[in-house]
């Protein structure tokens, strides 16, 4: 039975069920520190264990300065402040005690305090299981529109910072093959200076591209753009710069390269991949490809104009040398 139906008689004149409606988390306490009475909203915290007729201190243990474990001690701190803790670990509670009017009994009026977010989720509470005068339900009301409008807010920004985020990467993507464009060359060259880690250069020009494009039309050059891209991306390790700078030109920045004779297996194996034919329709397209290389070991002081000409210089002997080959600047 909850507390309105077990305790009949009239606390300052005010019958239990007054109560209820007035202080629906009340608590009434006899002379030895039984519960005789308990409010209705009091009684939703304890569904499977009636507070009726069991100790105050068996169900909270009690705080204002220290810990009050008798109904002496509860005596002397009348009016004041107090916290109750759930011996189950339940929700807190705040309140004061006062004198009934009749007997050595105690009167308690409860609230949730700041725990009130937590009760009202926990237990299921609407605004019928609060005094008509207290402002908790509205309060809750403007908490949930606040978490509402915020989380609105956050999910705004959010999307704001995923669509700047894929503009920025689109700024430096080169939207045919997927890899970094000049811009995103210019940038990684920026932040490898910065860092003054060593790093190779490679430039690499496509051989026979005009051919593809003369003769099978430029769908046909563009599917054979992508494939290059996949090529390069296979031939490189991750944390290399892959980008296209050019209709045919590719330049490629690898951070802590590798010796020399390793460097130029890695370019030999982009040509040899570029040399497969490469299907497109009904048609095969051939192309090869000629890479200048450079290392920033060989400038002292790092300077990326002389590297950069260096690795065209070298582009260029390769061309000479019958094309589809790679030369390390010296």
């Amino acid at each position: 039975m909850d507390g309105s139906s077990e305790m009949q008689m009239p606390m300052y004149g005010l019958q239990a069920s007054v109560l209820d409606r007035l202080m629906p988390l009340y608590l009434a306490v006899s002379a030895e520190g039984t519960i005789t009475g308990a409010g209705v909203t009091l009684a939703k915290l304890f569904p499977h264990a009636p507070l009726i007729g069991r100790s105050l201190f068996d169900v909270f243990a009690l705080r204002r300065i220290g810990a009050i474990t008798t109904m002496a001690g509860l005596r002397t701190r009348m009016a004041q402040p107090l916290s109750l803790a759930r011996h189950d670990g339940g929700a807190s509670l705040r309140g004061i005690a006062l004198p009934m009017a009749t007997g050595n009994g105690l009167l308690m009026n409860l609230s949730f305090g700041i725990g009130v977010v937590d009760a009202v989720r926990d237990f299921a509470l609407t605004d019928a299981d609060f005094a008509p005068t207290d402002l908790a339900i509205e309060l809750l009301y403007v908490v949930e529109a606040k978490s509402a409008v915020m989380g609105e807010l956050a999910r705004l920004n959010l999307g704001l910072k995923g669509a700047k985020s894929v503009a920025e990467a689109r700024a430096l993507t080169d939207t045919l093959t997927g890899l970094g464009n000049r811009r995103a060359l210019d940038e990684a060259l920026v932040r490898i200076l910065d860092l003054g880690r060593p790093f190779a250069l490679l430039h690499l020009d496509l051989d026979f591209f005009k051919a593809v494009n003369d003769t099978h039309g430029h769908a046909a050059g563009d599917h054979v753009l992508a494939t290059v891209a996949d090529v390069l991306r296979t031939a490189t390790r991750e944390g290399d710069i892959v980008t296209r700078v050019g209709g045919d030109e590719f330049v490629l920045v690898l951070p802590n390269p590798p010796a020399d004779q390793t460097l130029m297996r890695i370019a030999t194996r982009i040509i040899t991949g570029l040399e497969v034919p490469i299907a497109f329709e009904d048609k095969s397209c051939r192309i090869s490809g000629s890479i200048g290389i450079a290392l920033s070991s060989a400038f002292q002081p790092v300077d990326l104009d002389r590297m950069q000409a260096a690795t065209d210089a070298a582009l260029y002997a390769s061309k000479r040398a019958g094309r589809g080959r790679a030369t390390l600047a010296t």
